[in-house]
């Protein structure tokens, strides 16, 4: 009688452990965002690429300070787009025209952050004026 008592308690405590385990390491279903944050600190030590700036603003959780900061950013080291090669557009000027609609088109970009963008770009760029005149307004018409 006491032995089948005790392999009672045994299997029990056996599956008790078993389905402990399992909860365990059962793999989550949430996804871990990555973010991006840029310090102050780090901004002459850290390399500056315009995918990355593209990254940030394209990010739907970037906050107005971060969006700010990356559109300083981007006029300051990347605000001049390469020439026109003839008519046509430079390939290049594409990822500042997406750049542009992502900015007006994102939850927390104010019309201060889409108007320095749209003056400076305009102002360094005078060959793009229409271009990014024409990427602010698909940008502004799609936003919701």
């Amino acid at each position: 009688m006491e032995a089948s008592l005790l392999i009672q308690a045994i299997a029990g405590l056996v599956i008790i452990l078993g389905g402990l385990l399992f909860i365990l390491l059962k793999p989550s279903n949430t996804k871990k965002t990555k973010t991006i944050n840029i310090k102050s600190s780090d901004k002459s030590k850290q390399k500056i690429d315009l995918n990355s700036l593209r990254h940030i603003i394209r990010n739907r959780n970037s906050s107005k300070a971060q969006l700010s900061e990356a559109v300083d950013l981007v006029i300051k080291h990347h605000g001049k787009i390469p020439d026109k090669m003839g008519l046509r557009l430079n390939p290049q000027f594409d990822v500042y025209m997406e750049m542009m609609i992502s900015l007006c088109r994102h939850k927390n970009a104010t019309k201060d952050i889409v108007l320095k963008f749209d003056r400076e770009l305009t102002r360094g760029n005078p060959d793009y004026k229409s271009e990014i005149n024409d990427a602010v307004t698909k940008g502004l018409n799609s936003r919701k």
